[in-house]
C-alpha cells in the first residue's frame, strides 16, 4: 500500500496583539493553581491573570485539555491582561493537575456551568464574561452557551458545537484525526508532552502502515489502549446515540445570546460544522461575525488573526469600544485570487450554481453528457487509495501536488478544457454521482484540483459519503449519490483547469470501508468492490460549484 507522508508542523512563534491607541499596556499578575471544586468534588486547577491596579475587569474564561502554561499562557492569560482583561485559564478534568478522568467532551457542560457559578461568587466578577479559544477550547463555549444568560461575547476559532459528524464525516470513520488526538492527549504530560503535536502524527502514521487491525492502532499509535479512541470504534456512529447526545450542542445553537466571532480556515477538518453553526445563528435571528483563511487546523498564522479579531470583539462588547470593529459581518480570503473579500453574509449573495458534468473520455464540462459507457475501477480495501493532502487534525493541510495519486487505476480522473477566463467559486460545494457497485456497502470519495498550466494539480476540496442499502437502486442497480464537499473560495485562473477525481477511498484520512458493512471495529474480512460511475443524459454525474461572477 502507497501511503504519502505529510510535511512537518513548523515551528510556532508567539503573536503580540497591537494595542489601540491610547491604550497603555498593565502589568499583570498571575495567582496559579487555583482549586474550583466541581459538584462531584473534583478540583479543577485554574489560573487567575490579573491587570495590576483595573477594578473589576472584564472576564476572559478558556477551559482546556492542553495545559495553562507555556504557550498557552502567554497567548491569552498574558497577553489580554496586558489589555485590561482579566482572563480564567482552566485545566479541564484530568488533566495538568486537575483532579479526575478525562472523558473527552463528555463534562465540559456540567464543568463549564459549575466553572461560571463559582465565578459569579467571586468579588473580582463583574456581571458579564467573554469566552474564547479554537479546537477543544471552543466546544467548551458551545457546550454552555446557550444556558448562560451572563455570557456576552464568543471568539470561537476552527472549531464546532458538534465534534461527531467530524470524526464520522460523511458516515466514513476519520481514522487519522481522531487517531491524532487521542494519540496527542495521551502524550501531553508525559516526559516529552512539549513534543506531542509532532510526534502524534508521525505515531499516528506508523501505525495506519503497521498492518494491524483497526481495534489495535491505538496500542500501535500510543502503546496502550486510549478510552475514547474505543469508544468512537465501539457503538457510537448514531447520532442518536446516549453518547453523543451528550456531547452534541448543535440543537441549542440558535438560543445562544451572545455575540460570537468565529475564524475557520478553507482547510480546517471542523469547517463545514463551523458553518453550520453560522447558519443556525442566522436562522436565529443573530448577527455572527465570520473570518475564513487561507488555513489548516494546526496553522499558527490563524493564532495572531483570531485573537486580532477577539481583542476588537471582546472590547466592543465588555467594553463599549466599537472602533476596532469592520462594516462587514463576512470576510473570505479567496485562495487562487489572494485576496481578502468582505461580504454581508454566507452564503455569499449573487453565486450561481453551475453544473460541471462527468463526460466520455474523463472530460469535465457544463455540457449536458451524451450517451456514452460508464467509467469503471476496482476498490480494494487490501490495498486502499490513499491520500494526499486534505483536512487533517494535525499537520500542514495545505494544497500539494495530486498527480502521484491520480495515476492509479483505482482513481477516475476528469478534467476541464482550458478555463478563457477567470472563474470564481464561493460557497457550499456538493455532487451528484450515479454510480452502481458490486458491494452495497462501499464508500465515495470526491475530490476538486485545480491543475496549473505547469501541470501540477493541487487539491482544493473533497468530501465522502459512505454508501449503505439505505441509498436505494434503481432497476439497473444505479444508485444516486449526494456527496458534500468542504465549501471553496477559490479562484480557477485563466489558463488553468479544473479536475474532478473520483474514487472510493482516502487513507488513512478515512477509514478504509471492507465492503462487509460491518460495524466498527471490522474483522479481517474484507471485500473488494467494482465501481461504475455512470455519465449520460438519465444519469448526469457532474460536481455543482457555487459560480460568483
Amino acid at each position: 500500500m502507497a501511503y504519502l507522508p505529510v510535511p512537518r508542523l513548523p515551528v510556532p512563534r508567539l503573536p503580540v496583539l497591537p494595542r489601540p491607541p491610547g491604550v497603555p499596556a498593565r502589568r499583570v499578575r498571575v495567582l496559579r493553581d487555583i482549586p474550583v471544586c466541581m459538584p462531584d468534588g473534583v478540583a479543577l486547577l485554574t489560573d487567575h491573570y490579573i491587570p495590576v491596579g483595573a477594578h473589576q475587569p472584564p472576564t476572559i474564561l478558556i477551559r482546556t485539555p492542553y495545559g495553562r502554561a507555556g504557550v498557552f499562557g502567554w497567548l491569552y492569560g498574558w497577553t489580554f491582561a496586558r489589555h485590561g482583561f482579566q482572563v480564567i485559564i482552566q485545566s479541564c478534568r484530568g488533566g495538568f493537575g486537575s483532579g479526575g478522568l478525562l472523558d473527552p467532551l463528555g463534562d465540559e457542560r456540567e464543568d463549564g456551568l459549575a466553572t461560571v457559578g463559582w465565578m459569579r461568587a467571586q468579588p473580582w466578577y463583574g456581571g458579564s464574561f467573554a469566552m474564547h479559544g479554537p479546537s477543544y477550547l471552543g466546544y467548551n463555549q458551545w457546550a454552555i452557551a446557550s444556558e448562560t444568560p451572563d455570557l456576552a461575547a464568543m471568539a470561537t476559532q476552527v472549531t464546532a458545537s458538534n465534534f461527531r459528524d467530524a470524526a464520522y464525516v460523511g458516515g466514513a470513520f476519520a481514522l487519522e484525526s481522531t487517531l491524532i488526538w487521542t494519540t496527542l492527549t495521551t502524550q501531553m504530560e508525559g516526559r516529552l508532552g512539549g513534543m506531542a503535536a509532532l510526534t502524534a502524527p508521525w505515531r499516528t502514521r506508523r501505525a495506519v502502515l503497521s498492518g494491524r487491525p483497526l481495534s489495535e492502532l491505538d496500542l500501535a499509535s500510543a502503546g496502550r489502549p486510549m478510552p475514547f479512541f474505543q469508544d468512537l470504534l465501539a457503538n457510537h456512529s448514531d447520532p442518536a446515540s446516549p453518547y453523543w447526545r451528550k456531547r452534541d450542542f448543535s440543537a441549542t445553537v440558535g438560543e445562544v445570546t451572545a455575540e460570537v466571532t468565529m475564524t475557520g480556515g478553507w482547510y480546517d477538518v471542523f469547517l463545514p460544522w463551523q458553518l453550520k453553526d453560522y447558519a443556525a445563528m442566522r436562522a436565529a435571528g443573530r448577527q455572527p461575525y465570520l473570518t475564513i483563511g487561507p488555513w489548516y487546523h494546526a496553522d499558527i498564522r490563524h493564532g495572531r488573526a483570531s485573537n486580532i479579531d477577539a481583542l476588537a470583539w471582546f472590547r466592543a462588547h465588555l467594553m463599549g469600544d466599537t472602533s476596532g470593529l469592520r462594516a462587514s459581518p463576512v470576510r473570505l480570503y479567496v485562495t487562487g485570487a489572494n485576496e481578502w473579500r468582505d461580504f454581508p453574509d454566507w452564503p455569499v449573495a449573487g453565486t450561481r450554481p453551475a453544473r460541471w458534468h462527468l463526460q466520455p473520455g474523463l472530460a469535465l464540462s457544463r455540457d449536458n453528457p451524451r450517451e456514452s459507457p460508464p467509467d469503471a475501477y476496482r476498490y480494494d480495501p487490501a490495498n486502499p487509495t490513499p491520500v494526499i493532502g486534505g483536512p487533517v487534525l494535525i499537520g500542514n493541510s495545505e494544497p500539494r501536488d495530486n498527480r502521484r495519486l491520480e495515476s492509479r487505476k483505482d482513481v477516475l480522473v476528469y478534467t476541464s478544457h482550458v478555463l478563457a477566463e477567470d472563474t470564481d467559486v464561493i460557497g457550499p460545494v456538493t455532487a451528484e454521482l450515479y454510480v452502481r457497485s458490486s458491494r452495497e456497502h462501499t464508500d465515495m470519495v470526491v475530490r476538486i484540483c485545480d491543475v496549473h498550466p505547469d501541470g501540477s494539480s493541487m487539491n482544493v476540496c473533497e468530501g465522502v459519503r459512505r454508501l449503505t442499502p439505505s441509498i436505494p437502486a434503481d432497476g439497473d442497480g444505479v444508485r444516486r449519490v449526494e456527496v458534500d464537499l468542504w465549501p471553496i473560495g477559490h479562484r480557477f485562473r485563466r489558463g488553468h483547469r479544473i479536475r474532478v477525481h473520483v474514487a472510493s477511498g482516502a487513507y488513512p484520512r478515512i477509514a478504509r470501508n471492507p465492503g462487509t458493512g460491518d460495524p466498527l471495529p471490522f474483522g479481517a474480512t474484507m471485500y473488494p468492490s467494482d465501481q461504475e460511475i455512470l455519465h449520460s443524459p438519465a444519469h448526469p454525474s457532474a460536481v455543482i460549484l457555487p459560480h460568483l461572477p
